[in-house]
């Protein structure tokens, strides 16, 4: 594509993104929040204004960007169960990938002096956003996405490799396979939401022992307790003498060298329960359901079966590639696909290879 091309769809992405922040300003009741939404659709409307002088400079007509009303109901609500700081960030997520093409475009294309400044400038905005809401308090955590997505990931492929194996033991009783993958997954989801509880527990538990343990050797050696600090520091990575420049400023202040020597936990351990096993519930659901509505064989409840949680798979894999900003969607969705069906067809081998050997038949 050629800089022309790139620098239409820049623009189009800046008046969507204006059109949005705009809309969000419009609809939102909490003042400090409206107030950032407005910052950011005057932020877009430069970055857009920008582009458009770009174009016209050149020659090119711009087309007239229409509004899209249902896609904007659907980033309201997301705005209202994520918190502003959360939504911003997500968005942002999934734009670094423009935010590199302009820093590819900032030193291959043709651009004059004034220009390539205010590109840089955009650049520096389009990454910092989500500064805007840092004060604001979200209503979810990145925490709890990560457990919403591994509790979802471990429903569907354990169940799918469940309901797998145990279709070539019954091909002909779909609901004695749907109903044991019903029992295995509440058991898993049980398992998953108590191992989640217990760990991250354990990590506060852990954290709050070091606290109180660098609280009291600051009282009894505040010179072992810089000593500790000075070490922390450069095996961090930290050069000594910065390290100990550092340890010297800090030596006197408890609360500072405490707070950098221990790692606080954010995250609520029950929340992360109720995350983790809401999600693997959610996530047996889809190899599971065929089996209750296709009473005739086993096998044809597995076909469909598997095309339900290749369609989930693929939609946990959209979620990681967003959340983690740098992958591609494309990528994770193969990669996550084919991971949960072959560890299906594996699973499937392994229970013809038991009705074989036990002579199973139902």
């Amino acid at each position: 594509m050629n800089f022309i091309g790139q620098a239409l769809n820049f623009y189009k992405e800046e008046i969507e993104a204006y059109m949005l922040y705009s809309y969000l300003y419009q609809v939102e009741k909490n003042p400090k929040t409206k107030e950032n939404f407005l910052k950011l659709a005057e932020m877009e409307k430069s970055h857009a204004n920008f582009w458009e002088k770009f174009l016209k400079d050149r020659g090119t007509n711009i087309p007239e960007q229409k509004k899209h009303p249902i896609k904007l109901f659907i980033y309201k609500i997301l705005r209202k169960l994520l918190g502003g700081k959360l939504f911003v960030t997500i968005l942002e997520m999934n734009e670094i990938s423009t935010t590199e093409y302009y820093f590819k475009f900032l030193n291959e294309a043709a651009l004059s002096e004034k220009e390539r400044d205010i590109l840089s400038k955009i650049i520096e905005e389009e990454l910092e956003h989500e500064k805007l809401f840092e004060q604001e308090k979200d209503n979810i955590s990145i925490e709890n996405i990560r457990d919403f997505i591994m509790g979802m990931n471990d429903g569907l492929v354990e169940i799918l490799g469940t309901v797998t194996g145990l279709s070539a033991v019954y091909p002909k009783s779909p609901i004695t396979v749907g109903t044991a993958g019903l029992v295995v997954g509440v058991a898993g989801a049980l398992s998953m939401a108590i191992g989640a509880y217990t760990s991250v527990r354990s990590q506060r538990q852990v954290n709050e022992g070091l606290k109180r343990k660098m609280e009291l050797l600051f009282k009894v050696s505040k010179e072992r307790a810089k000593e500790e600090f000075l070490n922390k520091l450069q095996d961090s990575g930290i050069p000594a003498e910065v390290s100990e420049e550092i340890a010297y400023k800090l030596s006197n202040n408890e609360e500072a060298m405490t707070n950098l020597l221990t790692e606080e936990v954010t995250e609520n351990e029950i929340k992360s329960a109720l995350y983790t096993g809401i999600a693997y519930l959610l996530g047996l659901i889809f190899p599971v359901i065929p089996y209750f509505f296709i009473s005739s064989s086993s096998l044809l409840a597995l076909s469909f079966s598997v095309l339900f949680a290749a369609i989930a798979l693929s939609i946990v894999g959209i979620v990681v590639s967003v959340a983690s900003e740098n992958l591609s969607i494309k990528a994770k969705i193969v990669e996550m696909v084919v991971t949960g069906l072959g560890a299906a067809a594996l699973s499937y081998l392994f229970g013809t290879l038991v009705q074989k050997i036990f002579g199973i038949t139902a």
